[in-house]
């Protein structure tokens, strides 16, 4: 719970607060960009949502946020179980962001797929009642696909309450030692016909991406999208090798996505040419001497 009397300076004055507990993981600024912004280490209240809409984003941002540093001098129960009910928050088609994300990921995204022959978890969120019975009454989870080893969160709970799949790399494979499928070396595995397993070492030695039905890239911490520069970015910092990372952005051309969704930063839906312009406009800037070689 946020607390009032540890709110920041730089909120502006009125019913939503960012406090002193922020972990500055961007997800509120994710979720109501129109009422949070980045102000120095924190996040902070920079306009006060004045809409219906623009209420119920802040809302959303309250619940999402890991450590709980989003308040209201006055709540509102009925708004807040109507932003608590849109999660897991569809995003199109089959595809939802889940919500309620964890601090031990350092509030990191996830996500959640409904698919006929089963479902599929994209790293952990808090392991909540709430979304418990939401994914209970879609249809269980069958799959935890572990981006790499920082996301990992309450993995295990979902795993065990559902009897689900986990799945990660060899080489991050200390954060779930007792995952269910283990990934080793770098070639892509297909599931089915519409996932692939894309292993993108770089930011740590078992990145892995999933790619579903060609349209939908699922990156952890390896790709995202920047909203003020309007750019694909990656880690320049917390990154096991560098010229690994560039070479792992480098295979991502060789396959067709609409969708960026990450761990960290925000997500983007181009289409496929302008995603791939992008993705070689990031490694011009990261590598300009050897991109187009």
């Amino acid at each position: 719970m946020a607390d009032r009397h540890k709110r920041l300076d730089s909120n502006v004055p009125g019913n939503f607060y960012v406090d002193a507990t922020c972990i500055n993981c961007d997800t509120c600024r994710q979720l109501a960009p129109l009422s949070f912004e980045e102000v120095g280490d924190y996040s902070a209240v920079s306009r006060q949502p004045d809409s219906e809409s623009r209420i119920h984003q802040a809302y959303q941002a309250l619940l999402a946020c890991p450590v709980g540093s989003i308040g209201t001098e006055q709540g509102d129960k009925a708004r807040l179980q109507t932003a608590k009910a849109s999660f897991p928050l569809r995003l199109e088609d089959e595809v939802s962001y889940c919500g309620f994300n964890s601090e031990k990921s350092f509030g990191a995204n996830s996500f959640f797929i409904e698919h006929s022959s089963g479902n599929w978890l994209i790293d952990s969120p808090r392991y909540i009642k709430q979304l418990v019975e939401v994914f209970e009454r879609r249809g269980g989870i069958a799959h935890i696909f572990l981006t790499h080893k920082d996301d990992v969160a309450d993995a295990e709970k979902y795993a065990a309450h559902f009897g689900a799949e986990r799945i990660i790399h060899q080489a991050d494979r200390d954060a779930a030692p007792t995952a269910e499928r283990v990934i080793g070396g770098e070639d892509t595995v297909r599931v089915e016909s519409d996932f692939q397993i894309i292993p993108v070492p770089g930011h740590t030695a078992g990145c892995m991406a999933l790619l579903y039905r060609e349209r939908f890239l699922f990156t952890g911490d390896h790709l995202w999208w920047d909203p003020h520069t309007k750019s694909l970015e990656a880690p320049t910092r917390l990154v096991w090798r560098k010229w690994t990372l560039i070479e792992s952005i480098r295979k991502l051309l060789d396959y067709p996505f609409e969708w960026v969704l990450a761990g960290h930063g925000d997500r983007i839906h181009l289409p496929q040419s302008e995603m791939r312009a992008s993705l070689e406009d990031l490694l011009r800037r990261r590598s300009p001497a050897t991109v187009g070689t």
